[in-house]
C-alpha cells in the first residue's frame, strides 16, 4: 500500500493509501498526540475511543484497522479513520490547537508543493534518468523539470540570476555554468566523494527554486548506482540536517556523519522511497508558529 507521513509542527501524522476506495486513511494516534500535550497519546486515544463508544457515537464504527510501520520498524494494526472523518474526530479532542491543525490538514494538494510531491512520488514507477546521465547535471536537470514541469516556468533550467539565502550567497550565476562543468568531473566511487559531490551541487544551487528536493533525489539516484545504497530520510531530523547543510560549504564533517548514519541498502524499498520524499518535503517547510 501506498504510505505517507505528513507533518504538524514538526510532529509525524502516518497515513496510508486506499486504492479501493481512493483515500488516504489517517493514525488517531498520531492525530491525538500532535494536538494535546499527553505524555501517553496511545493511552489518551483509547481512553477517549471508550468514552465514545459508550456514548453510543457513531465515529468508532468508522474507524479501520490498517497496518502501518511503527518507529521500531516493524507494522502494527493502527486504528485510522479516512480523511472524511478526521474533522469530526479533531472535534472531539480538547485541544486549542484544533483550528490551527484543521487550517493545516486541509491545506490542498493542488499547491505547487502538493503538485510536485505526487510527481514525486511517481518516480519510483519511471526510470526517468538514464544510467549515464546519473550523477549529471543533465540528470538533475531531468529529476527538476518532471517535479516541477507545469508548475515553474523555469522546470530544468539552469538559472541565469544570482540567488541567495539565509546570508549566503550561492554560486554567481555568471559563474555557474563552469562550476558545474566541474561539478560533473567530480569523481563518484566512494561514498565520502559522492558527499562531496552533493554539497558541491547544493553550494551551486542551479535552479531559482527546488533545488534541495531534487537534488536528495539525485544524491540517492548516485549512491545507488554506486554503491547499491541509499538514504533513509526519516533517520535524519530536519533540524540536523539544515545545520550542517549551512556548515557543509566549509565543513562536510557533520552531514558525512549523518548521512552514514542514515545509509541502507535497500535500493528497492518503495515504502522507504515515499517516506523519503516525505521527508525531503518536509525539511522544506517553514516551521508554523503556534
Amino acid at each position: 500500500m501506498k504510505t505517507s507521513i505528513r507533518f504538524y509542527n514538526d510532529r509525524e501524522v502516518r497515513a496510508v493509501w486506499d486504492e479501493s476506495q481512493n483515500k488516504w486513511w489517517f493514525s488517531a494516534v498520531d492525530i491525538v498526540a500532535a494536538i494535546t500535550e499527553s505524555p501517553n497519546p496511545r493511552k489518551y486515544w483509547s481512553v477517549l475511543k471508550t468514552r465514545l463508544r459508550k456514548a453510543g457515537n457513531e465515529l468508532t464504527t468508522k474507524c479501520s484497522q490498517l497496518k502501518m510501520t511503527a518507529a521500531d520498524g516493524k507494522k502494527y494494526a493502527t486504528d485510522c479513520f479516512s480523511q472524511d472523518d478526521i474533522t469530526e474526530l479533531v472535534k472531539l479532542i480538547p485541544s486549542k490547537k484544533t483550528a490551527d491543525f484543521l487550517d493545516w490538514f486541509t491545506y490542498s494538494d493542488n499547491t505547487i508543493d502538493g503538485q510536485s510531491r505526487k510527481k514525486a512520488y511517481e518516480l519510483w514507477e519511471s526510470h526517468l534518468v538514464e544510467d549515464s546521465d546519473v550523477g549529471s547535471t543533465k540528470g538533475l536537470q531531468q529529476i527538476h523539470a518532471y517535479l516541477f514541469g507545469g508548475l515553474y516556468d523555469f522546470a530544468g533550467q539552469i538559472r541565469t540570476k544570482t540567488i541567495s539565502k539565509g546570508g549566503f550567497t550561492f554560486c554567481v550565476a555568471q559563474y555557474l555554468p563552469q562550476a558545474l562543468q566541474t561539478i560533473d568531473k567530480m569523481p563518484e566511487t566512494t561514498f565520502e566523494e559522492i558527499v562531496d559531490k552533493y554539497v558541491e551541487m547544493n553550494v551551486a544551487h542551479p535552479f531559482m527554486e527546488g533545488n534541495g528536493r531534487s537534488t536528495r533525489i539525485w544524491l540517492d539516484m548516485i549512491l545507488k548506482k554506486r554503491l547499491k545504497s541509499c538514504i533513509d530520510w526519516s533517520k535524519i531530523n530536519k533540524n540536523d540536517y539544515l545545520h550542517a547543510m549551512e556548515l557543509s560549504a566549509a565543513d562536510t564533517t557533520l552531514i558525512r556523519q549523518l548521512l552514514t548514519g542514515a545509509l541502507t541498502d535497500k535500493i528497492d524499498d518503495r515504502e522507504l522511497f515515499m517516506k523519503g520524499i516525505d521527508y525531503s518535503y518536509y525539511y522544506e517547510e517553514t516551521n508554523r508558529i503556534e
